[in-house]
């Protein structure tokens, strides 16, 4: 028997009847579903070291599990001396099973390292069913050993889902375990 990570098989027992109840969905394919989550940096700083760069996607490789890459500059700024085509950030997609296995890493053990953490924010919805949550510092994912930190610095997590509307895309996040605070 093959591998299914726990917040995959919990989606199809428990979620999709929940949500499916919750919106009167007539079939089981209308029922929303996370198809990635891209977790993406930017590093300001890279236009004149570019080995943050390189500490950037190990990093994201390390508390994903699958290899980051690093993003490049789409036209000149001059008042940042930023070229077009010089490397700015790094970004990783994560979809199927790592996609899961990521989500259920960060509910239950990144999450809670969060000082004074009570929730994340209900406002970051787009309109279309996606979420954006901001991570302050990455030492909070155990991955990361902090003695190897050469600066803290935060990142971008993106939830995209089939979901039509803000407000069933939240209902399957949070079914899914995203701690959403109370109003």
């Amino acid at each position: 028997m093959a591998y299914i990570p726990r917040l995959k098989q919990e989606y199809k027992d428990r979620v999709v009847p929940a949500l499916k109840e919750e919106f009167g969905y007539k079939n089981v394919m209308m029922v929303p579903k996370l198809q990635k989550i891209v977790l993406s940096r930017g590093v300001g700083a890279a236009v004149s070291d570019k080995k943050l760069i390189d500490y950037a996607v190990e990093e994201l490789t390390k508390i994903t599990g699958q290899k980051a890459v690093s993003t490049i500059s789409k036209k000149d700024v001059a008042s940042f001396k930023l070229r077009k085509g010089m490397p700015i950030g790094a970004k990783v997609t994560l979809r199927g099973e790592r996609m899961y296995e990521f989500l259920d890493r960060l509910v239950t053990s990144s999450l809670p390292r969060v000082r004074d953490f009570n929730g994340i924010k209900a406002t970051g919805f787009d309109g279309r069913g996606n979420y954006n949550l901001g991570i302050t510092e990455q030492i909070i994912f155990p991955e990361i050993d902090i003695d190897k930190v050469n600066k803290i610095s935060g990142l971008d997590i993106t939830f995209v889902t089939s979901a039509e509307t803000d407000k069933e895309a939240k209902s399957l996040l949070t079914e899914l375990g995203l701690p959403f605070k109370k109003n």
